[in-house]
């Protein structure tokens, strides 16, 4: 998926996905979806059940008799909550999940490759604009060195 959108959430704390997501999401937006909390920032993760079950082929290679794995599979799976597109294209932000990501009324979602990251949009401009991260650094770090031809 690709974009990034502000949104807002209703008074019953539903979020209406934009136009744009639901055109590139097609036939999988009347599958239900996973939503998670992020593993690195205070936002959630919004997974097509099809994304989902591929990072579960990989938790599931954990041996859980390992206690590392188990505290990680325990961890990662915490607040995971199966939602669904309504009638109207809105999907219901669970209680306990907003208030971990500490979302109220207006939202971001923005595409992070294999899912859509739902934040809290204060929360989303500080991580975006903060000063302490050189993005030119980070990005010869992480993609300087990979060969793109092996692929």
């Amino acid at each position: 998926m690709i974009g990034v959108y502000d949104c807002k959430l209703d008074s019953k704390s539903r979020l209406m996905l934009p136009k744009a997501f639901k055109k590139q999401l097609g036939p999988l937006l009347e599958e239900p979806f996973i939503l998670k909390r992020s593993v690195f920032h205070q936002c959630l993760e919004l997974f097509t059940m099809v994304e989902w079950n591929k990072v579960v082929i990989n938790i599931n290679k954990l041996n859980r008799f390992v206690k590392k794995n188990n505290d990680f599979i325990r961890m990662f799976t915490a607040g995971v909550k199966l939602v669904q597109l309504d009638a109207t294209g809105r999907l219901l932000l669970p209680k306990d999940l907003q208030l971990y990501a500490n979302i109220n009324h207006s939202v971001v979602l923005s595409s992070s490759a294999n899912m859509i990251e739902v934040w809290d949009n204060n929360a989303y401009e500080n991580i975006i604009n903060n000063k302490n991260i050189d993005f030119a650094s980070l990005a010869e770090d992480v993609m300087g060195s990979k060969d793109f031809n092996d692929e």
